[in-house]
Order: C-alpha cells, then structure tokens, then sequence
C-alpha cells in the first residue's frame, strides 16, 4: 500500500478554484493550475489498499485505484498512467466530469472523507502527457474488417479506440460539426476545456481511426445502406431527446431546451461566433432542474454577465450528510455545491411550474411557480404559495427521455426498443439487427461518462468477437448492470 498511517497523518484537501470574480470573467477551467501537484501524493498515501477494494465497486470501469495511488504516493507517474489506461482510455475526461462513485464506495468514507480518486486520477494523466507518455498505440496488423460507429460521446470514442487497436478499420460518424458529441458541445469550457478532446482525437487518428463530421445517420446516409457497407454498426447516438414541460406559455421566446442554450456558448469558445445567438447578458435567468445540466447552465450564465440566476428544482432540498436509508457503499443523494453554485444565484427546492406569462411581442417576462410536497407519494401542490419570478430566460434542464427518434434512425435499422424506449440489446451489447451493437445512452437510459466508457468498451469485445469468433478485449460491465445504489 501507499502509506499506512497516510489516512491518519494526512486530511483532505482538493484542488483550489480560482477566485469567483476571477473566473466568471473568462472561460478556462475553474481549477488553479498546478495546484494539485503538490498535494497529491500526500492525498494518495490516504489511500488504504483495502482488502476488498469498493472504489472498484462504485467504478463501472473497474479502474485499479489502490494501485495507481501507490504509484501516485511513490511518484512513480509512467507506472500510474499504465494502470490508469489499463481500465480507462479518457481519464482525463473522467477525472474533470465524472461526480466521482468511487469516492462514494472508498471504505475510508466510513468514518472519514474519502480518498480524493477524482484529483488523483486527473494528476495523473495530466503528467503523463505533459511528459509525453500518452503514445499512439496503433495495431501490429490489421483484420480486414470494417467498422462504422454512430456518435462521437464517449461510449462511441471508447469502443471506437478499442476496435481500432484491436486491428478492425473503424469510421466515426458525428452529426455535429466537431467530434465530442456532449462532451464538445454540452460540457461548457469551464469545466473541461475542450483541448483535452482534441488531443485525444489526434492519438486516434494516428492510430487509425477515421473521423467523418456533420454526416447524421438516417438523414444524410440511410442506416440500412451504412449496414451494408461495413461488417458491423456501433451505435452510440446518445439519449439527446430533453425531456419538456408542457405548461401554458411553453412557446414564449426566450424558453430553451438547455441543449439548445449550452452549445452556443461552446460555439463562442470555439471561434464559430463573436457572441452567442442566446445570451443571458442583463437578463433575469431561471434554470429549470437541479442537475449536473442544470448548474451547467448556470454558470454559462454567470459568464454571460446575467442580472440574475435562480435554479427550481421540484425535489426536496437533499441533506448535506448520508441518510440511513443509502448506506456506504452507494452513492448517496447529497446537497451539491459545484463551482457553479459558488459563483452566486439562488437555489429553489420543492416548486414546480405552472406556466409562462410572457410580453406583447411573444417574449417571456415572467415563470409562475408553485410549492409541491409528496403526501402518500403523490406530488401535490401546496395552496397558497402561489408565486412569479422574473425571467426573460428560461432554460430546462430536465433530463433525457431516450434516443432520437425524428432522424429515422431507428426506423431504418429496424431496432427494438426496450420497455424504456432505449435500444434494446442481448449480452453481447447486439441488437436484433445482426451486426449493429449499441452501447452508451442509446441502450442505457441517461447515465454517467464512467459508464458511457465503460458500455462502450463492452460494446468493442462484443463488436471484435462478432467479427472475428473470439475477442481479448476487456468488458468491465453487462448491459443488465446498474449503479450501486438501493
């Protein structure tokens, strides 16, 4: 192991944010740089090496911690990178993204606050391309094999990579102009900056792989004749469908899906405007979900300079402290503040909204809302607490309902749906189609990026053994497997 009084010498300490008047005045990550560096090997001696190691329970990757702590503590940064890619062919995109299960399952989070994985892990592979040990690991050989994956998130980056280094000739295909899918264009700037995802496409394609752009499967190439051209179809598309809320006034101006807002402001960063289409500058803001999305949408605000920002959430406020009803090792229901948050506006718990009242030109003005309670499990309003907001934008940021149907995708494939409308596959991640796979949120539901790699590296030995009659590439989950939680 690391250090084994490491927990006991040493306490928690997580990378410094930049100040908040700072960075809400530029679009880098909010991080100060390099100030992990010289905290991290204390913070990975925390680490205890268990004996039953529940880190790799609350991972879907399976990532080796206890090991790549070790060699955090040692500094020995090349043997970690080694085992960090052994389980993960992004972690730098994990270590800034993911909400980090695995410090939810570290048997240290008993008594104490976990290990901080998520810094560890980021320190790690940042070294390593600092020191040039992120290589291209092009095949020996190739299988004569042809492979054609839907979608560039990451399941479709994962199994692409796997399946090209397995040796088979595999193409991308993204509708959007840019390779990255959510992670391009709905992670804003702040939190992953969207150079981490150009050099990782560059070590693809020196390995092999073969990107095409602004190509939408079912409207630019039938999916049936994309089947016949190659020997197998990953489909990776993503849950893109946002779920909406159907309220009086829904078709004011002004009220946005959120992945209708969140990539305008990417589209700024990237060059593609001078200033967003949608801008919160000097607008009353309210944010409609209390997620991940939803505090994207905040900050993306914050920066646009709005008057002000309120974020509704229909569910109660969760508690700052584990309930006894979602024991370690499951990842627990908590009162989040993200960066985000920190930089001000206001959080509402338990409303829900009744409609839009909006201005003579169509333009929303204001968002009436309601207090809600669960009475016998039924969301009832609580009369009386009738209000309005100002808001002359309103993003929602509800979640996804599945995959998109509009584009005829599956239609064209002829795929069967699940009893969830997603895609529905056997254990090998195939779908009734023979040959066409899916992995990521197309065949998940809504998920987290851990487990979008890890479907999609699934997906490839599913894909490779298909092809070839048998397969050496790793499948850390089932497609049956779920989140540990109660």
């Amino acid at each position: 192991m690391a250090d084994p009084k490491g927990f006991l010498n040493h306490g928690r300490e997580v990378a410094q944010t930049r100040p908040v008047g700072e960075r809400v005045q530029d679009w880098n990550e909010v991080y100060v740089p390099g100030s992990l560096l010289p905290i991290i090997s204390k913070q990975a001696s925390r680490c205890m090496d268990c004996g039953i190691p529940f880190c790799h329970n609350g991972c879907p990757l399976g990532n080796l911690i206890p090991e790549w702590n070790d060699y955090a503590y040692r500094e020995d940064w090349s043997a970690a990178s080694e085992r960090l890619h052994a389980t993960n062919n992004f972690p730098e995109f994990t270590g800034r993204l993911c909400p980090a299960p695995c410090e939810a399952a570290c048997v240290l989070g008993i008594n104490q606050p976990a290990v901080t994985i998520k810094n560890v892990e980021v320190s790690i592979i940042d070294k390593a391309w600092d020191a040039n040990d992120v290589k291209p690991q092009a095949p020996e050989r190739l299988s004569g094999k042809t492979v054609a994956v839907i979608g560039s998130g990451p399941a479709g980056l994962a199994a692409a990579q796997q399946l090209t280094r397995a040796g088979h000739t595999v193409a991308v295909y993204e509708r959007a102009d840019r390779i990255g899918g959510l992670l391009r264009y709905g992670i804003p700037e702040f939190k992953m900056e969207k150079r981490h995802i150009n050099r990782r496409i560059e070590q693809m394609r020196a390995e092999g792989t073969k990107f095409r752009t602004g190509v939408e499967i079912g409207r630019d190439i039938d999916a049936a004749k994309l089947r016949r051209r190659y020997d197998a179809v990953v489909i990776a598309a993503g849950s893109t469908t946002s779920r909406d809320l159907p309220v009086p006034g829904r078709e004011l101006k002004g009220v946005y899906q959120a992945m209708e807002y969140l990539p305008l402001a990417n589209k700024v960063q990237e060059g593609d405007y001078v200033t967003t289409p949608v801008s919160a500058e000097g607008k009353h803001v309210v944010v409609i979900g209390g997620g991940d999305t939803g505090a994207d949408c905040v900050g993306t605000a914050h920066r646009q300079g709005a008057a002000s920002v309120t974020q509704l959430e229909i569910m109660p406020r969760p508690g700052e402290d584990r309930n006894a009803n979602q024991p370690w090792p499951t990842f627990p229901m908590l009162y989040k503040v993200t960066s985000a948050h920190e930089e001000g506006g206001e959080r509402v718990y338990s409303v829900s909204t009744t409609h839009f009242e909006g201005d003579e030109d169509g333009n929303v003005q204001f968002l009436h809302l309601v207090e809600v309670e669960f009475i016998d499990g039924k969301l009832t309003q609580k009369p009386g607490t009738e209000r309005k907001l100002p808001a002359q934008l309103v993003t929602l940021a509800m979640g996804f309902t599945g995959t998109d149907r509009d584009n005829g995708l599956v239609d064209q494939f002829a795929l069967d749906l699940d009893e969830r409308g997603n895609v529905a596959r056997d254990a090998e991640f195939q779908t009734n189609v023979p040959g066409v796979f899916v992995a990521g949120d197309a065949g998940r539901g809504q998920s987290l990026i851990v487990w979008a790699i890890a479907e999609g590296r699934s997906a490839a030995r599913g894909v490779d053994r298909f092809l070839t009659g048998a397969s050496d590439l790793p499948a850390p989950i089932r497609p049956t497997d779920r989140a540990l939680t109660v």
